[in-house]
């Protein structure tokens, strides 16, 4: 076992284990941003009497971070160091989630959706550094099987954050539905507010002190130096460079729209259980509880898929793989649309267990050969997390209708992840075919 571990995590002799623990826990902890997050939509628009359209604002103010954030935190890990841009991203991060404090003492939804900002600012630094960082611990034969064993620990943190948002925050938040609270004076809904919001901020202050140690840890650890080799910056040269690659751009395409899908999943797997639940006769707020209960069941389907993946790869190549999964993931969604029970909830959470090689073997596969280059490459892909914050307003737009023909409408808003499923296994069937046609792994 030993001598598989080195062949991983080591490179001219040199084990690099101790950094890739360090910077494989920074994986966890924007795994436990993004799900912390995905139940918020639900909570804020209780909270502030929104529809689930204002709601969805926290996806875009969440992912827009990523997406203004990430050719700037190429140009500087390229300017720095790896280890610089994981710092950076450890600082706005805790920044944005120790901005909730002000913002619940202000009380203004806008407020929050800074404080996201700036908080996803920091997730951008981190991925853009954090992705290619791990992909340089080792041999670039094992570069993408790496990644996905750095990313397995991307949906612990996850789970945690699934955990919190359902135990300490949805389970503490007062139980009025959405249509009650539009009947309370101001006064009273001022107050009640001014009580769930205190709810709400509490673990967002928490993650942000664990997030000051885990920079104070990695500031005062000797990181390796791969990658940072050169510290030139020619932007538009490089981005001529890479988006000449034709494995590149589609990369970035499917990546766009593979976030979307997670994140639509993620989301609104809480209204699709809260319907099948209230159909059942069960009040709002168990049928939430409950809903959250299986989103935590698909992230661990998630994890243990992720796990198993990682091992399939000793025999697949990632390319056939990500194109089986992605198959998979459009059969179960077409499920997801079809049923109207519980079944089509089962069918949402094997959808997870579809998606969870699909982004680290997009960047895996995207960022191949690409040298320092990767730096900015990297910025691209998370660029693509923009994918995140556009297709869930849509998704919510669809819900928002009610029921479109006599069909529920959030059945049928889950057209938009099939396609998303489509546009990943036409990217993973084109890769294989072309590494086949190339004699390349």
């Amino acid at each position: 076992m030993k001598m598989k571990r080195d062949s991983i995590l080591s490179k001219d002799g040199v084990s690099f284990l101790i950094p890739f623990i360090l910077v494989t826990f920074c994986f966890a902890l924007w795994g436990f941003a993004n799900d912390i997050t995905n139940p918020m939509v639900k909570a804020f628009s209780k909270i502030f009497r929104m529809n689930v359209t204002e709601g969805a604002l926290v996806q875009v103010a969440f992912y827009g971070g990523y997406f203004a954030m990430a050719f700037p935190a190429a140009i500087f890990i390229r300017k720095y160091t790896y280890k610089a841009g994981v710092l950076m991203g450890l600082g706005l991060y805790a920044a944005g989630a120790l901005l909730f404090f002000p913002a619940k003492m202000i009380g203004v939804y806008g407020c929050f959706l800074i404080a996201y900002f700036v908080m996803t600012c920091g997730l951008s630094f981190l991925e853009t550094s954090c992705n290619p960082y791990i992909l340089t611990m080792g041999s670039e034969s094992t570069a993408t099987r790496r990644l996905n064993m750095a990313q397995c620990f991307n949906p612990c943190g996850s789970i945690i954050g699934m955990f919190v948002a359902m135990n300490f925050i949805q389970a503490r938040l007062n139980p009025m539905s959405t249509e009650e609270r539009a009947l309370l004076n101001d006064a009273d809904f001022a107050a009640m507010k001014e009580a769930d919001l205190s709810v709400l901020v509490s673990p967002y202050l928490a993650i942000g002190l664990v997030i000051v140690v885990m920079f104070l840890i990695i500031y005062f650890t000797k990181m390796p130096r791969n990658g940072d080799q050169s510290h030139d910056i020619h932007f538009l040269p490089t981005l001529k460079r890479i988006f000449s690659l034709k494995y590149y751009r589609d990369g970035v395409i499917a990546q766009f729209f593979y976030v979307g899908a997670q994140i639509m999943c993620w989301t609104f797997i809480i209204q699709y259980g809260t319907r099948v639940f209230m159909s059942e006769g069960m009040a709002e707020r168990d049928a939430e509880v409950l809903s959250q209960q299986y989103n935590i069941y698909a992230m661990l389907f998630f994890i243990c898929s992720r796990f198993i993946a990682t091992y399939l790869m000793k025999w697949l190549k990632p390319a056939k793989l990500l194109t089986i999964f992605a198959c998979l993931g459009m059969l179960f969604t077409l499920g997801v649309i079809v049923f109207q029970n519980r079944l089509g909830l089962y069918c949402l959470v094997c959808v997870s267990g579809c998606m969870s090689l699909m982004f680290p073997t997009i960047y895996g596969i995207a960022l191949d050969g690409l040298g320092d280059d990767a730096k900015f490459g990297a910025a691209g892909l998370i660029m693509a997390i923009l994918g995140g914050s556009v297709l869930p307003p849509l998704q919510a737009y669809i819900i928002d209708q009610g029921s479109i023909g006599g069909y529920p409408a959030v059945n049928l808003s889950f057209i938009l992840p099939f396609i998303c499923f489509v546009v990943v296994a036409v990217y993973g069937y084109s890769t294989h075919t072309r590494r086949k046609r190339e004699g390349v792994n």
